[in-house]
């Protein structure tokens, strides 16, 4: 039998879960800047959304201590249930167990707060109590401290969790740049999100194709006038 490791993820084959994407667990996270952290969640929700992937948002102790699920994530899915939780262990809410088994995938791409707590202890219960394959997004989660999320990936992946970065994924689910039902989608969330990859295309589609610039408002470009 093939190792189903050894499936791309599709479209069709998957489902998505952040896990306490709120404020005070972000002021926490020491592996990575938190900036770029946040920008590669909310670009992570957004090619969920383009490819239709469903997706379960979980909280923990919202009002008593994590604060409220980044708006910018919420604005992407504006009519998801968000599952509030007492429990660290995402595994351990009814809720969450029933959303999961609602989506239907065995395949589950995880992004959360914090990897060596909640990531982790979900991955490890999942997994052996729910037969769930789980795909950890190593830059849309982090940790306390660089030890503390790396080791955290390293004990996940011994136990057979696939480490993932957020563009791969989303790459995966796009496969085929002859896809163009996606295709349109797909670059904005690569210009606005990737970075330098974002302003390479940016530069292609401009200074190559001639494409409008990606701008908004009336900008006009003055000729040089050497000083007098």
């Amino acid at each position: 039998m093939i190792d189903s490791k050894l499936d791309v993820l599709t479209p069709t084959n998957c489902q998505m879960i952040f896990i306490d994407q709120q404020p005070q667990m972000a002021f926490g996270v020491q592996s990575m800047d938190r900036q770029a952290l946040k920008n590669n969640v909310v670009a992570l929700a957004k090619a969920a959304k383009t490819f239709g992937i469903p997706t379960t948002i979980t909280t923990v102790e919202t009002l008593s201590f994590s604060g409220h699920t980044y708006p910018e994530l919420l604005d992407v899915f504006p009519t998801h249930d968000i599952l509030e939780r007492s429990s660290m262990n995402s595994w351990d809410d009814q809720k969450v167990r029933d959303a999961l088994a609602a989506n239907g995938k065995k395949k589950v791409v995880v992004s959360g707060l914090w990897t060596e707590v909640c990531n982790n202890s979900f991955a490890l219960c999942a997994m052996a109590e729910g037969a769930y394959e789980i795909y950890m997004v190593a830059d849309a989660s982090g940790g306390t401290s660089k030890e503390a999320h790396d080791y955290a990936m390293q004990r996940m992946i011994q136990a057979g969790v696939i480490p993932v970065t957020w563009q791969q994924v989303m790459l995966e689910w796009q496969r085929d740049w002859a896809r163009k039902e996606t295709y349109d989608a797909v670059m904005a969330i690569v210009k606005e999100h990737s970075g330098a990859y974002g302003m390479g295309v940016d530069y292609a589609y401009t200074m190559v194709h001639n494409a409008p610039e990606r701008i908004h408002g009336e900008h006009r470009t003055l000729a040089p006038v050497p000083a007098r």
